[in-house]
């Protein structure tokens, strides 16, 4: 533990009193903690020795103090369970029973910090069937029923890793360490917050399972309002291959677009004419063909049409609106996306210095220490 420490200059943000130890680890619990930086929290992030310092352009580790430690030392446990004394949460992803058995168990810590929030972020839970079982964002999504809604009608489409590891997980993680927090805050007592991304995504999936009990939701894909059922609610290709994205669903946002973007007269009423739906999908497929992308942005954009061109990433940086909202930052030279949402009174920031800040494990146990 030979670490030089970094002076951090102050931090800023409705959480910047809030303390946060959180042991390495991928996906939801990194991204959940960088979410919680950026709202200013002081997240000190524990790794194994000799683990190689995140790349500065590795942005979900941004705003981070790290420090080694060797999990089966005796002496590096008991420095970590003195940091754990003043911390406010901390954060764990790995299986259950892992860090039971490394000794730092929700009961130990808590004889130590009786108002600790022990946040644990797991793709099953910490019980039932597939508790100890090895999964990704793609396991976690099928077996709740939203993989299966997601896609064409020939086949399922994983939506990335969004839905899963961070909507469902990341998410969902850093709603119940608020809440904890708050709560702890009142009680003078923490618990556990058992965050299973599986749990996550089910919540999710609340309007759709409304609607099933329904009977407003069919489970065959390409056959509801939001999952390209209708022709009016989807992505087209324009005549140099780009696409764009259409959700006219209410009748006036359909008059408008259809207004707008020159569709025929005998389309207008298609929306009460289901039979007519599936020629006026080709219709569109033509239509949309005959002109450009950025020909469609220049008739479409900002005209009530519910439209947005379909940008890769790298454009989506440029667009005027994107832009105007500063929704990208750099910072010493690398692009971040900036923190969201945001606070009138209290803004989030990429926090100084934005990459992953190596520092003494003791230096900072000593720097948490009580002042009176």
């Amino acid at each position: 533990m030979n670490e030089t420490t970094k002076n951090q200059p102050g931090r800023r943000g409705p959480l910047k009193d809030l303390r946060v130890v959180e042991f390495a680890g991928i996906g939801p619990g990194p991204f959940a903690c960088m979410l919680l930086s950026d709202m200013g929290a002081d997240v000190v992030t524990v790794d194994r020795p000799g683990a190689r310092m995140a790349d500065a352009r590795q942005v979900v580790q941004r705003g981070r103090t790290v420090v080694h430690a060797d999990l089966k030392d005796a002496a590096d446990i008991e420095r970590v369970l003195t940091l754990l004394e003043n911390a406010d949460v901390l954060v764990e992803g790995f299986r259950p029973g892992v860090m039971e058995r490394l000794g730092l168990g929700p009961d130990v810590v808590a004889r130590r910090n009786p108002r600790l929030v022990y946040a644990r972020m797991t793709g099953w839970g910490q019980t039932g069937p597939l508790a100890l079982a090895a999964g990704h964002d793609i396991n976690y999504i099928a077996i709740t029923g939203a993989l299966h809604a997601i896609g064409t009608a020939e086949r399922p489409v994983p939506p990335l890793n969004l839905l899963g590891d961070y909507g469902g997980g990341s998410l969902y993680l850093v709603v119940g360490v608020l809440a904890a927090v708050h709560e702890a805050r009142l009680s003078g007592r923490g618990q556990v917050v058992d965050a299973a991304i599986s749990d996550g995504v089910v919540s999710l999936m609340a309007q759709f399972i409304s609607q099933g009990q329904r009977g407003t939701f069919k489970e065959s894909r390409e056959s509801n309002l939001l999952d390209g059922g209708t022709p009016w609610y989807g992505v087209y290709e324009t005549a140099d291959a780009g696409h764009v994205s259409i959700g006219a669903l209410e009748p006036q946002f359909f008059a408008r677009f259809c207004e707008v973007a020159g569709v025929a007269p005998e389309w207008h009423a298609v929306q009460k004419e289901e039979g007519r739906w599936p020629a006026f999908r080709d219709y569109l497929s033509g239509h949309f063909r005959q002109r450009t992308l950025a020909d469609w942005q220049s008739i479409l954009e900002g005209s009530d049409s519910c439209f947005a061109p379909v940008l890769p990433l790298s454009e989506a940086m440029r667009h005027p609106h994107i832009k105007a909202r500063e929704a990208f930052v750099s910072v010493e030279g690398v692009v971040h996306p900036a923190p969201a949402p945001r606070f009138s009174r209290t803004p989030s920031a990429v926090q100084s210095p934005p990459a992953s800040t190596k520092a003494n494990l003791g230096s900072v146990v000593t720097s948490w220490l009580p002042t009176d």
